[in-house]
């Protein structure tokens, strides 16, 4: 009843966010819903002579960052108490990435509230990744800024870390290139050394295909529609060969 009557007395923001839509979706109910307008509102809006009185949302994404990798450094600190810092920093560069912070804002449907120019918009701004991983940034550190650190925890654990198990085995969050190069120089097999083989079909359905080495003369092959994809499976295939345990595991379950 008490946020109710200060949002009672609060002025509106002028602009076209649905705030009730977006705090049904996100389950928490904001005090100042200009936090939540500005959470919204990306730079190119801003720029608009017309909206030069408004923020954007790009202070309150740097308050959000800071607030995301302490809850999640914390949360897999206690969880893995055997690990060394790397491991951790590994695990917890997946769980912040850019990528899979967009996925959850998808999932959520929030991007279509965005504030942005027509120019912007026109270009993919509302799906935009950059876009969608800073809208999750700034939309926490308004939470965190509303209400404080309980809030702005039981976000994360609703739309990050209850799903942490689903996310770390994802393979479209694991760059096998990254788990090859440490696990080579880490066993003093050297620096990966990647090779174009060749290049096949039409430049609308190219694979490639490319050769991994380590100085071990142990290599492998992988396959893909662009040199990156080819060089990621290379790598997936080689560390089958060297250190399956990181490929049943993504070299991140429980040890």
């Amino acid at each position: 009843m008490f946020k109710r009557l200060l949002r009672s007395l609060q002025k509106k923001p002028n602009s076209a966010v649905d705030i009730s839509c977006v705090e049904r979706s996100i389950g928490y109910m904001f005090t100042r819903p200009d936090l939540l307008q500005q959470a919204f509102t990306h730079q190119s809006y801003v720029t608009h002579p017309t909206n030069s009185d408004i923020y954007s949302n790009e202070r309150l994404e740097f308050l959000g960052d800071a607030v995301l990798e302490l809850i999640v450094t914390q949360f897999l600190y206690d969880k893995y108490p055997a690990w060394r810092e790397g491991e951790l920093s590994k695990l917890k560069s997946v769980l912040v990435s850019r990528r899979v912070l967009a996925r959850i804002t998808s999932e959520f449907q929030l991007g279509s509230h965005l504030l942005m120019n027509r120019g912007e918009e026109q270009t993919g701004g509302k799906t935009r990744i950059s876009n969608l991983a800073n809208l999750y940034e700034a939309l926490l550190g308004a939470i965190y800024l509303d209400g404080g650190f309980d809030p702005a925890y039981r976000f994360i654990k609703h739309t990050l870390l209850d799903h942490f198990r689903q996310i770390i085995t994802d393979e479209r969050n694991v760059n096998y290139k990254s788990v090859l190069l440490e696990y080579a120089q880490g066993n003093k097999l050297g620096a990966p050394n990647y090779r174009l083989l060749q290049d096949s079909g039409p430049d609308h359905e190219k694979i490639f295909t490319v050769e991994v080495q380590v100085n071990s003369g142990i290599s492998a092959v992988g396959e893909g529609r662009s040199k990156k994809l080819a060089e990621q499976e290379a790598a997936k295939e080689l560390i089958g060969k060297i250190a399956p345990h990181l490929i049943e595991n993504n070299g991140r379950e429980d040890r």
